[in-house]
């Protein structure tokens, strides 16, 4: 045994070495990182420490130095493949450095440091403590990284995305040390009140989300036997899981008046062995990481290689008693002790990974390595026998409880396989070859997180059409060289220009999803295939773009008690733009652009004389409207109202006869006297010439258009329609008061009058889908009082649209969004603020490819032969979602709920509530696209909610969801005395537009996976004939990318 105390091995200051908190060794054995109070992290050359002796030695021994924290450094490691290293401080943050290729930076002018070897740079900041982060641990397969901390918490970190997974608050004091099983199936942690608690995992998958993690992390048991009068006064209490998985080694361990370390077995979790002899309270203890025989074996090995006797494990422990021990399990004595080998207290331990060097770190400012001779600890067993020790812990089996049968392993092998064939393909595109990972290597974390489906790129002109099935996902027997060969074609497909030559036509790397999505997706996609048609709820909004744009702030409106003074009114016109509250700031100008009403541009002033269209007067209004319970502003009477039947071709600089010129655009314009007893004059021009033209007894105050009938309402509330060549289609239709919004659709026709109800037309059927419905629910009628004899503000309408169906869309001032029924004849809302502060799914509406992420069900094809038609409602959902973020969170109204939400959650009884809500959001969302109609945002919130539900264990949720999507698959057509359901309940094969098969199938996908629940999800999966093993290699429903 020889021990090395190199004096350049330290963390040097002016006037004296500062403390050292921790040490790790890399997984290769060639680092040592060290964490002092200096704020430093080095990383030294191992092989320049064994050196140490040698004079002819001349290679770097620091390789380099990181000086992120602004505080004590008290834990560093490195992950177990060797590509990170963490460490955490009294800062509160944790850093992560990441090993580069490049040169590294000179050091700073005026600093004593060497010049880096190695370029280390921080690659990310995890902010997520509230006090000192005292320990860090990463699981065995790196796929977490768990720090603990003096706020009490533990927080686990994705170790792929560094993305906050869980916080678990179960500890009541300090938390000092925290330590893996190697068979990843739990991990401990050790706190000053004096517990350990041991936690159950299941690793999660590279693009887990906090989402997934609601189940996973258990609190397992807690054990404190051992600590009942454990002092308070050790920096740390780190322990250590054995090598064989078998044993923990704790700490900081009484065992009556002395202090000891606890040696706790596994599964049982009770302590009967104590390590007894150190003189002070332990900080440390740490086995090494590898079995030894006790016998030497047998050169060539005899039979079942039992030859070297029994396996042991090794432990060192170190404490405040400036003393190392190192014992194994076969004798009752240390097998050494090394007596004040520093002045002051130990505070970490570190093995190599060959199991014969330890290196001690302590609060002197001293780093020692103790190197063993072979044969003095044991003879190191190789890495099979760990490895079987471990299997019986299943170490190799990733999932949390056993499979019940054949079909639910299938099942679940399945579920899996389209993940892993999704996130293999998207990463090998996005790299430019296309290697499939191995199972279980480090996947390519440059930034990118693996999800599973890809969106494909939208083309420029805005046509959605199916991909060909060529481009689609390369089969899985390609070879991993014809698929290199094949993106690499990709890359350098010749097109041929309109002029004859040749060129090389572009890659494009597409990023779709809505900017605020927590899950970005990307993809290498050749710049002549077409985007995929899933994309629709990205790039189509099945709603009417208003033309004339609302005033600021939204329209106005005004709720009134019913019983009222007999008042004589006056000044009617000042009462008719309640809006006139403070704004705050300067308020935009509007104009009317290609997409409606858009801020205008700063323009110079033109030459001449410019018409403008100038307000002549309010409308005048029946004094009647002031005992109205509802009252939206009006708009004023202008004196010229011009309407482009093709949006966008008005340009702002040329006069109306200009525009009319640009090909094929029909241009209604209505010219308002100034008197108020002449008639007003509507003209169609198309091209300069007059279509047609005709004369109105009242001032027009609103012009609507579309290809199939223009309409004009005019001031005394009467309506207007003609065909596109100018014949008058309806008598004019009069209404109960001046109309405020007025919109079309194709042949629907929406007029919202200034008193707030809303009439809905379809001009081909001449009929009405509904009787006309008042706005006042939606203005909150039902909860504002309403007082006698004054007028109460209600929110704002900033906009009203209609869809495909003609049904209408409102959204408010206040940020919510409202669909009328016309089946139910009510108002249902579809966007809340509540959603907004308490749902964990506000801002994920990716479009419809990029949000199935990681579920086993990709996009799926139009049959052949089949073309989708109108998308009907497509967007609306997030369109209002949307419009609650821009109205509700970002002017600043969401600061009392979110405040009154935050103190909830730490309340007793509430801490269900986020879940809840989320799972309440969903399923508004579900609800919300089944009435509308929509389809592609059905199946896609359907999915979410399905991996949500089954993540959460919700048996009974899950049961009733198969239920009710099996629906009308295997019931008997013909019911006995059944009235006919609708939605969920109906008996039909389709469900929102949906083949039911093919949503059951896509949603026991997803649940397939959560074995819990595979006594459910594999009957289903029979009756869908998903378990046969010949499925598996070639189904429709994996992931095509």
């Amino acid at each position: 045994m020889r021990i090395i105390k190199p004096s350049w091995l330290s963390h040097k200051g002016e006037q004296k070495d500062f403390e050292v908190y921790s040490c790790h060794v890399s997984p290769d054995g060639k680092r040592l990182a060290t964490a002092g109070g200096d704020g430093h992290v080095r990383v030294w050359s191992t092989e320049s420490i064994y050196n140490a002796d040698d004079p002819s030695y001349t290679k770097p021994r620091q390789l380099c130095h990181m000086s992120h924290h602004l505080g004590t450094i008290h834990s560093v490691r490195f992950s177990p493949n060797g590509r990170y290293l963490a460490s955490g401080a009294d800062d509160k943050i944790i850093c992560i450095y990441q090993l580069e290729s490049g040169r590294p930076a000179i050091a700073p002018f005026g600093s004593n440091e060497p010049p880096p070897v190695e370029n280390w740079k921080t690659s990310k900041r995890l902010i997520g403590h509230d006090n000192d982060v005292q320990d860090l641990a990463w699981s065995y397969d790196g796929s977490i990284l768990v720090s603990v901390g003096l706020d009490s918490k533990v927080v686990i970190w994705s170790g792929h995305t560094f993305e906050k997974l869980k916080v678990l608050g179960n500890h009541q004091s300090h938390v000092k040390g925290i330590t893996f099983d190697p068979a990843n199936k739990f991990f401990a942690t050790a706190s000053d009140d004096r517990t350990i608690k041991i936690f159950r995992f299941t690793p999660p998958a590279p693009n887990a989300t906090q989402h997934d993690m609601v189940n996973n992390f258990q609190l397992e048991t807690t054990i404190s036997a051992p600590f009942k009068s454990s002092p308070l006064t050790t920096y740390f209490r780190r322990c250590s899981w054995s090598p064989d998985g078998n044993h923990i080694a704790a700490a900081n361990a009484v065992n009556g008046p002395v202090s000891s370390v606890a040696i706790i077995e596994r599964t049982r979790w009770d302590s009967e062995i104590n390590l007894i002899g150190h003189e002070g309270p332990t900080e440390v203890c740490m086995f090494s990481p590898r079995l030894f025989h006790t016998k030497k074996p047998v050169e060539n090995g005899t039979a079942n290689g039992h030859s070297g006797g029994a396996l042991v494990t090794v432990i060192a422990s170190a404490g405040q008693d400036k003393t190392l021990s190192v014992w194994n399990t076969n004798t009752s004595r240390p097998v050494v002790i090394l007596q004040d080998l520093a002045a002051k207290s130990i505070s970490d331990l570190a093995w190599t990974p060959d199991g014969q060097t330890l290196f001690a770190s302590s609060l002197d400012g001293g780093i020692v390595a103790v190197k063993f001779e072979t044969g003095e600890l044991g003879w190191v067993a190789n890495l099979e026998e760990t490895d079987k020790a471990l299997s019986k812990y299943g170490a190799s089996r990733k999932a949390m409880g056993i499979a019940e049968d054949v079909d639910g392993l299938q099942l679940e092998n399945h579920s899996k396989e389209g993940e892993r064939r999704g996130a293999e393909s998207r990463m090998g595109a996005l790299m430019g070859d296309f290697h499939p990972l191995p199972k279980d290597a480090p996947p390519a974390t440059n930034g990118v997180k693996t999800n599973a489906t890809t969106p494909n790129a939208p083309t420029t002109n805005g046509q959605t059409d199916a991909q060909p099935e060529k481009d689609k996902a390369v089969p899985e027997e390609e070879s991993a060289d014809k698929a290199a060969q094949r993106i690499n074609e990709l890359k350098s497909r010749v097109t041929i220009t309109k002029d004859g030559k040749k060129r090389v036509a572009p890659m494009l790397i597409s990023s779709l999803g809505t900017g605020q999505s927590s899950l970005p997706q990307s993809q290498l996609v050749g710049s002549s295939s077409k985007a995929a048609q899933n994309d629709a709820p990205q790039t189509i909004l099945d709603l009417s773009k208003p033309y004339d744009g609302l005033p600021e702030g939204g329209l106005a409106a005004m709720l009134l008690g019913n019983k009222r003074k007999a008042v004589a009114v006056e000044g009617e016109e000042d009462e008719e733009h309640p809006s006139k509250r403070a704004a705050s700031g300067p308020r935009a100008i509007m104009r009317n652009g290609v997409e409606g009403a858009e801020p205008a541009a700063l323009e110079p002033p033109k030459h001449g004389l410019v018409p403008t269209p100038e307000f002549l007067r309010p409308a005048v209004l029946n004094p009647s409207i002031a005992i109205s319970q509802v009252r939206l502003a009006v708009p004023k009477v202008r004196s010229h109202i011009l309407r482009p039947l093709e949006r966008g071709v008005l340009l702002e600089e040329s006069s109306p006869e200009e525009a009319t010129k640009v090909p094929e655009n029909v241009i209604l314009e209505a010219k308002n006297p100034a008197a108020i007893r002449d008639p007003s004059h509507i003209t169609a021009t198309k091209r300069g010439t007059l279509l047609w033209q005709d004369y109105l007894p009242r001032a027009i105050v609103l012009v609507t258009g579309s290809k199939r009938f223009w309409a004009a309402a005019c001031e005394d509330g009467s309506l207007y329609t003609w065909t596109p060549a100018g014949r008058r289609l309806i008598n004019a239709m009069v209404l109960e008061s001046q109309p405020v919004i007025l919109e079309c659709r194709d042949w629907w026709l929406l007029c919202i009058t200034a008193v707030g109800m809303c009439h809905v037309w379809n001009i081909n059927t001449l009929s009405s889908p509904h009787p006309p419905v008042s706005l006042g629910p939606v203005l909150e009628i039902a909860i504002s009082s309403l007082q006698t004899h004054g007028a109460m503000p209600a929110p704002g309408v900033t906009s009203a649209h209609l869809n495909s169906n003609g049904h209408i869309v409102v959204t408010l001032t206040n940020g919510d969004g409202y669909y009328y029924s016309p089946t139910m004849y009510s108002w249902q809302r579809l966007s809340e603020s509540w959603w907004a502060v308490g749902s964990q799914y506000w801002n994920s509406n990716d479009s419809s490819v990029g949000a199935l992420q990681s579920t086993a069900v990709g996009p799926v094809s139009p049959k052949d032969g089949q073309s989708d038609g109108a998308t009907v409602s497509a967007g609306i959902i997030p369109f209002l979602e949307r419009h609650t973020t821009n109205e509700f969170l970002l002017k600043g109204r969401a600061y009392t709920l979110q405040r009154l939400i935050k103190t909830l959650l730490s309340r007793d009884g509430f801490e269900t509530f986020e879940s809840s809500v989320s799972i309440a959001h969903l399923e508004n969302r579900i609800a919300g696209a089944l009435q509308l109609g929509s389809k592609e945002e059905f199946r896609l919130y359907l999915f979410m909610y399905a991996k949500r539900i089954g993540a959460e264990g919700h048996r009974g949720k899950v049961e009733e969801l198969l239920n009710s999507l099996l629906g009308g698959v295997l019931q008997d057509k013909k019911g006995e005395g059944d009235t006919k359901g609708k939605g969920w309940y109906s008996k039909d094969d389709d469900l929102c537009g949906w083949d039911r098969k093919e949503l059951l199938k896509g949603v026991v996908m997803i649940l397939g996976k959560f074995r819990e629940l595979q006594r459910l999800t594999v009957q289903y999966a029979r009756i869908l004939d998903l378990t046969l093993e010949d499925d598996i290699a070639g189904d429709a429903m994996t992931l095509d990318t």
